[in-house]
């Protein structure tokens, strides 16, 4: 499950993540999560809006809900749970409540799955 997690030096995260959810509403949250971050260089709210008329969304549902922020709250309540669980950063991982800060490589992962899976 992802979680958003806007970094406030990023000038459109907070606009992103809603529009993702906006988009989730419609049950393409994660390909429009894949399209946020194919175009990381040209993150804005016009080109959210082209992204979900890509993605064959219905425009208009899509643009009321970015508009109106009606995602603005899921998305600081993201924020600060992730806040209050400790990360100050993305990528953030939690596998089985065991908190992996950063980008890690794939031996880390698979160091906490593997002593899991024995638990």
């Amino acid at each position: 499950m992802f979680r958003d997690f806007p970094l406030g030096f990023h000038r459109n995260a907070q606009k992103a993540a809603e529009a993702a959810e906006c988009a989730g509403e419609q049950g393409m949250y994660y390909e429009y999560h894949d399209k946020l971050f194919e175009n990381q260089e040209s993150l804005g709210i016009a080109n959210f809006k082209t992204w979900a008329g890509e993605l064959d969304l219905d425009i208009e549902t899509f643009n009321e809900c970015l508009d109106n922020g009606e995602q603005a709250d899921e998305v600081k309540k993201d924020l600060q749970d992730g806040q209050i669980a400790g990360v100050s950063g993305t990528p953030a991982f939690f596998i089985n409540g065991k908190f992996v800060s950063g980008a890690q490589p794939f031996e880390v992962f698979e160091q906490i799955i593997e002593s899991e899976l024995v638990k």
